[in-house]
């Protein structure tokens, strides 16, 4: 809120705001990946797999690690929520939280999409970007945002009063349920925070609340991450479309999105290593 404060500020309000801001986790000691290592593998990649994910639903598939996948705009502007867990292990999945203190709000060449505690390590690393011109505009957006969670019915119900059942967790909901064979209640639970792909968005200057725009997404267009682990990812096609006007709808004009997997060449791969989960003892403190 903080739009009709109620309390009294004090004498020295200005010397606090005045203070000068201080990252909060500096990334100097941040191992980064190696992009030269990364472009050599993709000299030689071939297409091994693809699938197509119809509008306003949401589908599953899997990446071993060493190989690359894409997101690709084929038809029409369309952004798309993308869920990423272990493929082996539910519990390690995509902490959108984290990713974002460390690499900022919006993605692109070289930031990498980290895995929640105790595993702690990078699951995927952006390794092309053909929006990356997009930078920053000014209203203070860019695209491909770890700052959204996700359109929902929940958020939905509350602010219309409607039951919308192609919201992008529902969606990503029955897509995890149908690969698992787990039921729609228990899916859901490992359902998180998305990379919110193509999706331009940033944070109004007065109110300081997210908004979107239309996404600069064309046909051609695609995000290619590099799996650091095997991979189960579900990738929603928003109901919002391009997000230019609304979501949690059926009102805009949306269209589907391909996902595209890559193998590089094996002897491409040599020097790199899936990395070990957070050395962390675990104990937090306890004796």
């Amino acid at each position: 809120m903080k739009k009709n404060p109620q309390s009294k500020e004090p004498k020295n309000a200005n010397y606090f705001r005045e203070n000068k801001p201080v990252i909060a986790y500096p990334t100097d000691n941040l191992p980064l990946p190696n992009l030269s290592h990364y472009q050599l593998m993709r000299e030689k990649m071939v297409m091994v797999d693809k699938l197509v994910v119809p509008p306003r639903e949401a589908a599953t598939f899997t990446v071993s690690a060493g190989n690359f996948f894409r997101i690709v705009s084929t038809e029409g502007p369309q952004v798309g929520d993308l869920n990423l867990w272990n493929r082996d292990n539910l519990d390690e999945h995509f902490y959108s939280g984290k990713t974002r203190a460390l690499h900022g709000t919006h993605l692109s060449t070289g930031d990498q999409m980290w895995s929640n505690f105790p595993f702690f390590r990078p699951m995927a690393t952006i390794t092309f970007d053909t929006l990356d011109w997009y930078g920053w505009d000014e209203d203070g957006s860019s695209v491909h945002d770890v700052i959204g969670t996700r359109c929902d019915p929940y958020t939905h119900k509350l602010l219309s009063g409607d039951n919308y059942h192609q919201c992008c967790h529902s969606n990503l909901t029955r897509a995890l349920s149908y690969e698992t064979g787990k039921s729609i209640f228990e899916a859901e639970k490992w359902v998180h925070d998305v990379l919110n792909v193509f999706m331009c968005t940033g944070f109004t200057k007065d109110t300081h609340q997210y908004f979107m725009k239309a996404s600069p997404v064309k046909p051609g267009d695609y995000l290619e991450f590099f799996a650091e682990i095997d991979i189960l990812g579900a990738l929603s096609a928003c109901p919002g479309g391009d997000c230019s006007s609304t979501h949690s709808s059926d009102l805009a004009d949306c269209y589907p999105l391909q996902i595209e997997i890559y193998k590089p060449n094996k002897d491409s791969l040599k020097g790199w290593q899936t990395p070990s989960t957070n050395k962390y003892s675990g104990n937090h403190g306890h004796q």
